[in-house]
């Protein structure tokens, strides 16, 4: 077994489960609730579908129908047996003893009836150096695992789960020693100066100087900026694209190595490459950084056995300000190396996160990978078609069922943001709305005749307003890429929707939006004027589980936009806001009024009967105490 399970789409009549093993698994289901019969299920062709990958690598994407449904709000232990070569089983306890607590033979799950206790995060980058929210979610869950009303219903991770375009060397080394250990399928790569993926592993610029494997044609300044530029950004944060992930096979190791500690075993005597000294000193500082995300991974991979897990992508899923502009979209998508890229991203994305949000979407998608897979394992040289790859790309770009909906109580309505944009045709250098009017009408027919609502907003929709403001200038200026321009104001025709959305007659009363993205944290109380009703609305972000924003920068940020944009300023009369009510939360720690939280970490919110917050706490990942953000007065 080398990764899961992790517990996806959970309901008291369906099971949906992930994990890899490193060939086809002869699996059985064990499923035994506390107050119940324990039951078993053979995970047949019908239940569990394989897909290879390499020579030791298949995905198994495990759906399982009950005739009879699960009890909710009790605890379920449940099982996977593999039955071995003699006959005998063995279960998790065997195969993967890490993701047990203390005492336990077996792990467990809860199907809560109402979604009234969420965990949720994002940006999680293996090489910063703070610790994992994930661990720090866990220890929480061994305070509670045998207290079924304690359990959080699910865990919300609202983007950037994988970082594709910011690798840590030692990272892209146990990467690919990890596809040599595995055979994952190698490829041909058209456009670029390598010709195929082996070629690219051993170039001698494969570590920290991908740049230079770009071809050398006319757009290759606009490729560099997108890919490999690793452009300073010393507004809001640093970004090196040097060891930017290329083939799928690099992608796929990537998640194995993030998901599980099992992989790093495998690939614990990988050489380090040769590189100049400059190079050998991050690489020993990026060593150090990871060598303490590998401590705290048993711990996030038992979070992932133990509670339903949701996943939607942000842009560092596929690559930093992916789909930012119209402009964006035309240079990158027009070569077919950068095409490659993204498309390899969002392959991985599909087996690894996007299936279990909503597997009844992806047959077809499957269907295809698996016949592309089979070409893989058919070739002399165990490397994909390039046509049958390049038409499955062609199919996921397209794609247009990402975002997630889940009837419960309340509804939770999770957004895609990043791939049906409101494109500024007029200026295609400017950034693009968040969603289009189309994807914005969906989500208020989702909302119709709902008392409440959790949306789930990768960015958050309300954010820091000077940020935004920068964020605008830097656009005007030509330099939409520097800063991450993008936000749901940044585009008038998106942002004005959406308020129109939250005005309609028929729209929850109450509202909860989630968010990451922006690497702190914090929790607004929004009221929306000029509306014959009153929605109330609590954004809520959490951000992020192993990274942060640069101290100092924002604490200057934070005390500027205190007292630019403070709820009485009239400053905000020249915004969007002029429509909101918008009062922050206090974080409970705070030593200088500050309305953001910065430090990696895990969210959690509570609600009442009505959808509405009653307690909003950030778990810090470094041992301090947990930080919860007061109401005003």
């Amino acid at each position: 077994m080398l990764a899961g399970p992790i517990l996806r789409r959970l309901e008291p009549d369906r099971l949906v489960l992930w994990l890899v093993g490193s060939a086809p698994l002869d699996l059985t289901l064990v499923l035994a609730p506390r107050a119940g019969a324990p039951r078993r299920l053979l995970l047949d062709g019908r239940r569990c579908r394989v897909i290879r990958v390499g020579r030791h690598a298949c995905v198994h994407l495990i759906d399982v129908a009950l005739a009879e449904p699960l009890p909710q709000d009790t605890i379920i232990e449940y099982d996977l047996l593999v039955t071995q070569g003699d006959g005998k089983e063995a279960g998790i306890a065997h195969w993967a003893p890490h993701l047990l607590h203390a005492g336990a033979t077996r792990p467990n799950l809860v199907l809560r009836s109402r979604s009234d206790n969420i965990l949720f995060g994002s940006c999680r980058k293996p090489h910063h150096p703070a610790r994992d929210g994930l661990a720090r979610a866990d220890a929480l869950l061994a305070d509670h695992v045998e207290r079924a009303d304690e359990r959080p219903a699910l865990l919300m991770l609202c983007g950037d789960q994988v970082y594709a375009d910011d690798v840590a060397g030692p990272m892209l080394a146990a990467i690919h020693a990890l596809i040599r250990r595995l055979g994952l399928y190698g490829e041909y790569l058209e456009g670029a100066v390598v010709a195929d993926s082996e070629a690219l592993y051993r170039h001698r610029a494969s570590y920290y100087r991908r740049v230079e494997l770009l071809p050398a044609v006319k757009s290759n300044d606009a490729l560099r900026d997108r890919f490999f530029g690793g452009s300073e950004k010393p507004i809001f944060t640093t970004a090196n694209a040097h060891n930017h992930l290329v083939t799928l096979a690099e992608v796929l190791a990537m998640y194995l190595l993030v998901w599980s500690p099992a992989p790093w075993r495998l690939v614990a005597d990988a050489p380090a490459p040769a590189l100049d000294p400059g190079h050998a000193d991050r690489w020993r500082r990026e060593s150090e950084a990871l060598a303490g995300f590998g401590r705290d991974l048993p711990q996030a991979a038992r979070l992932l056995a133990h509670v339903q897990t949701l996943m939607i992508f942000d842009d560092h899923d596929i690559t930093d300000d992916w789909n930012l502009s119209a402009k964006w979209e035309t240079t990158v998508y027009e070569h077919p190396f950068a095409r490659r890229i993204v498309g390899n991203a969002l392959i991985a994305y599909l087996l690894c996160q996007g299936w279990g949000n909503r597997p009844d979407v992806f047959e077809t998608a499957l269907d295809e990978m698996t016949v592309l897979a089979a070409t893989g394992a058919a070739a002399a040289d165990h490397r994909l078609d390039a046509p049958l790859q390049d038409a499955l790309i062609k199919r996921l770009m397209s794609f247009r069922q990402w975002d997630v909906v889940v009837r419960t109580k309340p509804t939770i309505i999770v957004l895609d943001t990043r791939t049906r944009r409101w494109r500024n045709r007029r200026r295609p250098g400017h950034p693009s709305g968040l969603m289009d009017w189309e994807s914005l009408t969906e989500l208020q027919h989702e909302l119709l005749d709902e008392t409440a609502a959790i949306i789930v907003s990768p960015a958050p929709m309300f954010g820091v307003k000077l940020i935004e403001v920068v964020q605008r200038i830097a656009t005007f200026a030509g330099l939409a890429l520097t800063v991450d321009a993008e936000n749901w104001m940044a585009h008038r025709g998106t942002a004005s929707s959406m308020l129109n959305i939250f005005r309609h007659s028929r729209a929850p009363a109450n509202y909860v939006v989630l968010s990451g993205d922006v690497h702190y944290s914090f929790a607004y109380d929004v009221e929306v004027r000029e509306s014959d009703r009153l929605p109330h609305i609590w954004q809520i972000t959490s951000s992020g589980i192993k990274n942060e924003f640069p101290r100092r920068l924002l604490d200057w940020l934070d005390r500027l936009n205190r007292w630019l944009y403070s709820p009485r300023s009239p400053l905000n009369w020249f915004t969007q806001r002029r429509d909101l009510a918008l009062t922050p939360y206090l974080p409970e720690w705070r030593q200088h009024g500050e309305r953001v939280w910065n430090g990696a970490g895990i969210g959690q919110v509570w609600l009442d009967a009505q959808g509405r917050p009653v307690r909003i706490v950030q778990h810090n990942a470094d041992g301090r105490p947990s930080t919860r953000f007061l109401a005003p007065g």
